[in-house]
């Protein structure tokens, strides 16, 4: 037993790691909204609609690709030290008591 490392999940992820890849499909979104609106003003709707949806069906998998290997590369698992541990049970326990009424 002594021999049972434990170890803590940790999430670094920030809405920063993030921003770039919003921003770069918001985008991608508007200029096909664009690219729609000019079908639409040449009497082409069938066109329009199927450029804006072919769009986003095709950029749809690379944003979750991206936002999915963004997030597996901030997920650390940090070896707990015994000691540290003890002090980590105690801490949340105490964390974790329940909420009482004022009276």
């Amino acid at each position: 037993m002594d021999k049972l490392q434990r170890y803590r999940f940790n999430c670094t992820l920030t809405f920063g790691d993030i921003y770039g890849q919003v921003i770069a499909w918001l985008v991608v979104l508007l200029i096909s909204l664009a690219a729609s609106m000019g079908l639409m003003g040449a009497r082409q709707p069938l066109y329009a609609l199927v450029s804006v949806g072919l769009i986003l069906v095709l950029s749809l998998p690379f944003l979750l690709f991206a936002f999915v290997t963004t997030l597996v590369n901030h997920i650390e698992f940090v070896n707990i030290e015994p000691e540290t541990a003890a002090t980590s049970t105690a801490s949340t326990s105490v964390a974790q008591q329940p909420a009482q009424a004022a009276g």
